[in-house]
């Protein structure tokens, strides 16, 4: 009988890789995991699998043997969304973790490594942080493949643009069959429709628009990046999303984010900590989508004559394709951001422009999942809350989702509603529409 292939998943958070390659046919032989709630919800679904705490305390040689090693490594210290607070990059405290997962990665050389992070990855440090990991992959011997996807052409309808790496030890091809089809996929059309569109077949009257922006690690309240943020609007009434919409929007069955029955936390505290792990969650359709194909791949026979590999060999895509040496980041004036796709082998890569779409997209609607029932008052925002959400919107001049801003004003009462549209504009340019959904 064949065995099954194996999954060692680090930086596991409440498991959106592991569940992924689970509908994939692979089975979960390991967790690294530092959050002890996250721990609590590992445990909860995975009693057998063994779990270490902190990935800098872990031996090589004590790891199981496994085919696929995932990881999203912590994405803070490249994120955009730190704004002023600026960025650093792989040398910070959480996301140059990458570098000791990269030293257990060269003591065991599993076949195949898939990392997920933020797109801002593409352009921290200049773009000398994307070129470490690329870099530092290739070195030990693997053909690196990246692609840009987003969550809301995989089923899970909220934007969610990230980028997928995928290393296969002594195969280029085989990565970029991991992450590209046989055809070029179709590049989407008006996005940001899906934004302003709205949906209200739902019994309780809400509404909401086709897509909702990208999840981001908060309690779930709201904050001064409120026109980033998804609410659901009523006539006159206003509330943020539930735990369980927010697993539905990433994938995830209704209760995967609840922990072990005996820890024993308040509605509040609880979550809190359900949106925060769900904001750092990978999205799971996309990894099952990828997985599905990691395995398929591993099936397969392997590239017979790699020294005839040519960089340039084209690969499904119908964009101009560039070639650069790995280490030439470094040489370059001014900044540079790495393309949405390409791939990596040896000391060179080539890289190109991608959709972040398949070439037959799975489209669900916000409104899809959405609780119509048993939603608690404490959800519901008070008419201060609307009046502060307005406020910080006019100030900023942004806009709102249409019904969502009209339900604002009536929540909030005459105090704002003076300040109407035409003498508050809040016009944005298409740079601004595309920086809303396309970080967090």
């Amino acid at each position: 009988m064949k065995r099954q292939v194996k999954l060692n998943s680090f930086f596991a958070g409440v498991g959106g890789f592991d569940l992924g390659f689970l509908r994939s046919g692979v089975k979960i032989g390991f967790h690294c995991e530092i959050d002890p709630f996250c721990r609590s919800v590992l445990s909860r679904h995975f009693p057998a699998v063994p779990v270490v705490q902190d990935i800098v305390s872990i031996e090589a040689g004590d790891l199981p043997h496994a085919e696929i090693w995932s990881g999203g490594f912590p994405c803070q210290d490249v994120s955009v969304a730190r704004g002023w607070l600026g960025r650093d990059g792989l040398k910070g405290k959480r996301s140059g973790l990458f570098h000791v997962f990269l030293s257990l990665i060269a003591a065991q050389l599993p076949k195949v490594v898939l990392l997920e992070n933020v797109t801002g990855l593409l352009n921290s440090h200049d773009g000398l942080d994307f070129e470490i990991v690329l870099k530092g992959l290739a070195d030990l011997g693997y053909g690196v493949a990246w692609r840009v996807l987003n969550s809301r052409y995989f089923g899970a309808p909220q934007s969610r643009p990230r980028v997928f790496i995928c290393a296969w030890h002594g195969d280029p091809t085989r990565a970029i069959r991991c992450l590209y089809e046989d055809e070029p996929s179709g590049w989407p059309t008006n996005e940001r429709a899906g934004f302003l569109t709205p949906c209200d077949r739902t019994p309780s009257g809400a509404v909401v628009p086709e897509v909702a922006y990208c999840l981001a690690a908060t309690s779930g309240r709201h904050t001064g990046t409120d026109w980033s943020r998804s609410y659901v609007s009523y006539q006159s009434r206003v509330r943020r999303l539930t735990p369980a919409e927010c697993e539905g929007l990433q994938g995830f069955p209704v209760g995967w984010t609840l922990p072990e029955p005996e820890i024993a936390l308040a509605e509040n505290e609880l979550d809190s900590l359900r949106y925060a792990a769900l904001g750092n969650a990978v999205c799971v359709p996309v990894v099952e989508w990828i997985a599905g194909r990691i395995v398929s791949e591993s099936a397969k026979e392997a590239t017979k004559d790699l020294a005839a590999i040519d960089l340039l060999t084209p690969f499904p895509t119908d964009q101009p394709k560039s070639y650069m040496q790995l280490g030439d980041v470094g040489r370059l004036k001014g900044k540079f951001k790495w393309t949405s796709g390409g791939y990596a082998w040896g000391n060179g890569c080539v890289l190109t422009s991608v959709s972040p779409a398949p070439v037959r997209p799975i489209t669900r609607l916000f409104v899809d999942v959405l609780e119509n029932d048993g939603v608690s008052e404490g959800h519901f925002l008070s008419p201060n809350a609307a009046e502060g959400i307005l406020r910080r919107v006019r100030g900023q001049r942004r806009t709102l989702f249409a019904p969502l801003d009209e339900a604002l004003q009536r929540l909030a009462g005459a105090s704002l509603a003076n300040c109407s549209r035409s003498e508050c504009p809040i016009g944005f340019s298409e740079a601004e529409s595309e920086a809303e959904f396309l970080y967090a």
